[in-house]
């Protein structure tokens, strides 16, 4: 299935460089609003460019467009694409807002068409074995979830200095002003939801804690937050608590907690990361963790995608998945209901800067299935 990129930002390293797991996937060129950065991409990794989206739109073999634009740019690129009869596959956010994000699902849906959104984890190894150890009831009913996205404190760090493989500065600017709560939630919440259904309602706080990001730039927004904590509960009974930041030290841990003990991760960036269980003992009147965690295998071995570093992410993943749903016939796994739904969850945690308190969810979604791969 031929896809085009638009966008040639530092994200688009990762989605080329995770297409060799994907022969099924053709890219046919690239396009970015800025020429020198389009140059350097198409020059660098030697593929087609295209001097504007207009002319990739034009290609009729084109099926997929991936919109790894500036995530303020995706409303008004995925719905020229889907105008232009393209499938969309978003980086995230869906969009800015909620109604933005409606909008989009209504317009593929009226053209026949799929939009979906990343991230893709949950079609990772580890995602899957999780899945499957609480299908297979291995700590009991769950009743909690703890998941951590704290990325490290990022305004220390010489993030001015982080290029791509192919020599791109990191957005730090539009990364600040988006927020991590927008940019990385996502990494859990599409998990919870595939997991335990769709959220019924969530109550979350937010905050900026550092305005200024001891940044050589001025940020618009200044006060787009930087930490977030929320209370998700969803339609099965499970609640998740979820925090997000760049401020505190880095800690992706997952932890769902069961009535006969835990199941845990270190690493939702790895699609490969070990899957821990403890088990609850009993010892006269006290209760407490087994304090020697086992393995639980893994359902298949995860491909080593990037060789250095914690970023172990198939990137093409959810591509790969969309292109497949299309030649079957079949609804996605990352469905357009199942993104608008997490879209959501995660703009809802953002904006509790100003709404603050509880925001009951206004979208739901089909349930959806592993991959065949991780039946047992």
């Amino acid at each position: 299935m031929k896809i085009a990129f638009v966008g040639c930002g530092y994200v688009a390293d990762y989605y080329i460089r995770a297409l060799e797991f994907h022969p099924t996937l053709k890219l046919v060129g690239v396009t970015d609003h800025n020429p020198q950065r389009l140059q350097k991409f198409s020059d660098f990794y030697s593929v087609p460019r295209y001097s504007s989206l207009e002319e990739i739109l034009e290609k009729t073999d084109v099926e997929i467009i991936l919109n790894l634009t500036n995530p303020r740019s995706h409303f008004d690129v995925s719905k020229r694409c889907l105008e232009a009869g393209k499938h969309v596959y978003s980086e995230k956010p869906l969009a800015m807002t909620i109604d933005q994000s409606k909008e989009l699902v209504n317009l593929a849906a009226s053209h026949n068409l799929q939009i979906s959104s990343a991230p893709c984890s949950l079609l990772g190894e580890t995602a899957q074995t999780l899945w499957r150890a609480i299908r297979e009831n291995v700590v009991g009913p769950i009743r909690l979830v703890y998941a951590e996205m704290d990325d490290g404190m990022v305004h220390k760090a010489r993030y001015q200095q982080w290029l791509s493989r192919s020599g791109t500065p990191w957005p730090y600017q539009d990364e600040f002003e988006v927020g991590c709560t927008l940019e990385h939630a996502g990494y859990y919440v599409n998990w919870l939801t595939a997991f335990f259904g769709p959220a019924v309602s969530v109550t979350a706080f937010s905050a900026c804690l550092i305005p200024d990001k001891e940044t050589d730039v001025t940020l618009d927004p200044k006060d787009t937050p930087d930490f977030s904590v929320a209370c998700i509960q969803f339609r099965s009974g499970v609640v998740a608590r979820v925090t997000c930041s760049i401020v505190a030290p880095h800690d992706h841990a997952l932890r769902i907690i069961g009535d006969q003990g835990i199941l845990s991760i270190h690493e939702c960036w790895d699609y490969g990361d070990p899957v821990y269980v403890q088990k609850l003992m009993r010892i006269r009147r006290k209760v407490f963790l087994n304090p020697i965690k086992r393995r639980y295998p893994l359902v298949r071995k995860a491909l080593k995608v990037n060789k250095r570093g914690i970023q172990q992410m198939d990137f093409c993943r959810g591509v790969a998945e969309m292109a497949a749903a299309l030649r079957e016939n079949r609804p996605s796994r990352m469905a357009a209901d199942v993104s608008l739904h997490n879209n959501e969850l995660a703009i809802a945690i953002q904006n509790a800067l100003t709404t603050g308190g509880s925001y009951k969810m206004t979208t739901s979604f089909e349930p959806i299935t592993p991959m065949d791969w991780a039946l047992a």
